[in-house]
């Protein structure tokens, strides 16, 4: 199961990938095990040398009572330290963003795939919409000709 933000590959482009741990509580858990999570406002912020990831949505677990916590709260994620650094210096000197891309199942544990990103202008966002379009109508096309 995979939990993709749909709107960050609308809004930026995508530069460099990193996969990433996330430190969460059972709860939060039993919650993206359920598919009750959101990455669409959440971003990604460098603090004391370490990553964490701001706004991602996580709803409250319903038989979680006093071990549920806020729904949107920093979450720290898990990465090598060369890593961290690597996006401190292309956030720093670029100007890039840290924005997740999607969250997903890797064994028992889960992964965050972050992306370091460059904000795209309005008119690179329609000539993205029409790269779509498109591609959507060559789709149509081929299927129709077989």
């Amino acid at each position: 199961m995979e939990i993709l933000n749909k709107i960050a590959t609308h809004n930026y482009f995508v530069i460099d990938k990193y996969e990433a741990g996330i430190a969460l509580n059972g709860c939060e858990i039993k919650s993206i095990r359920a598919g009750k999570c959101n990455l669409k406002d959440s971003y990604g912020l460098i603090r004391n040398n370490e990553v964490y990831l701001l706004n991602m949505f996580i709803s409250n677990y319903d038989a979680g009572n006093i071990w549920n916590l806020s729904e949107t709260r920093d979450r720290k994620l898990l990465l090598h330290k060369n890593e961290i650094k690597k996006i401190n210096n292309d956030i720093k000197l670029k100007g890039l963003t840290i924005i997740p891309l999607k969250l997903y199942f890797k064994g028992e544990k889960i992964k965050v795939e972050l992306g370091v990103c460059k904000g795209k202008k309005t008119y690179d966002k329609r000539e993205s919409i029409k790269e779509r379009d498109i591609k959507r109508e060559n789709n149509k096309i081929s299927k129709y000709n077989y």
